[in-house]
């Protein structure tokens, strides 16, 4: 993997991890376009702690507040911590249950093509749902029915925010509030995925190291920038646009793969 590459899929990996749209679909996607296989599963490590590094800096304030709230005992900052907890536990059950049959769906492309398209569905939902949605946060049960939902953005092309935000929104939780409960369960979902695969990471040698420096900066800088833009397009109603864009993406590989692309 050389510079560019490193920083064209670092960039695809920070805004489509925030962004409704599969950062994992798309990295599959570009991997296939670009015919990177080496390095794969060690370069996504890199970037998803990356991504991770962005959450921490966005969200600082409101993970620091629930911290130390929880270590003073405040109920609030334990049952909201909790929750996270429980809409995290679906995710773990279905990979040590399932775990092998989501590593072969990353071995079809038109897995991704395909999933992308369900994505758009997913997003299009939120435009009856976003305006009924008011909920400061998800009460406990809400909560484990968005950890449900994430367990399908296990599966390349099913976006992890989008779904979460959609189920979020459609169980009554009020945006900015599913976009914060949907960033704050993705440290649990990337942490975890980071720690299990560190020994990979820590094998690379010293003289390769570069183009993962540039991929995880990249995802970096693209991460913050993606998160904010995010919750302004909440904000402002429009999340479900995001769909337009799946569908076109999801679409035109579907395309490239049947006219012979990738061999």
């Amino acid at each position: 993997m050389d510079f560019l590459e490193a920083l064209i899929l670092g960039l695809a990996q920070g805004l489509s991890e925030f962004f409704p749209v599969s950062s994992s679909g798309h990295l599959l996607m570009l991997q296939e376009i670009l015919g990177i296989h080496e390095d794969g599963i060690v370069f996504e490590i890199t970037v998803h702690i990356a991504t991770l590094a962005s959450v921490l800096i966005v969200y600082r304030k409101r993970i620091g507040g629930l911290v130390t709230g929880a270590f003073r005992g405040e109920a609030s900052a334990i049952a909201y911590l909790g929750k996270l907890v429980v809409a995290t536990l679906p995710a773990i059950a279905a990979v040590l249950l399932g775990g092998d049959w989501f590593d072969a769906q990353f071995e079809v492309p038109q897995v991704a093509g395909v999933c992308l398209l369900v994505t758009g569905a997913i997003l299009w939902t939120t435009r009856s749902t976003i305006d009924r949605a008011s909920a400061s946060e998800p009460s406990w049960t809400v909560a484990l029915l968005i950890g449900c939902a994430q367990v399908f953005a296990i599966l390349p092309g099913i976006s992890r925010s989008g779904t979460t935000v959609a189920a979020a929104l459609a169980l009554g939780v009020a945006p900015v509030a599913a976009a914060e409960f949907s960033f704050l369960m993705s440290v649990i979902a990337i942490s975890g995925a980071a720690v299990r695969s560190l020994p990979d990471l820590v094998a690379v040698p010293a003289g390769q190291i570069t183009p993962f420096v540039v991929g995880g900066a990249a995802a970096l800088i693209a991460g913050i920038a993606a998160i904010r833009l995010f919750v302004r397009l909440l904000e402002g109603h429009g999340f479900y646009r995001f769909a337009y864009y799946t569908w076109a993406v999801g679409a035109l590989f579907l395309a490239w793969l049947y006219l012979g692309g990738g061999g």
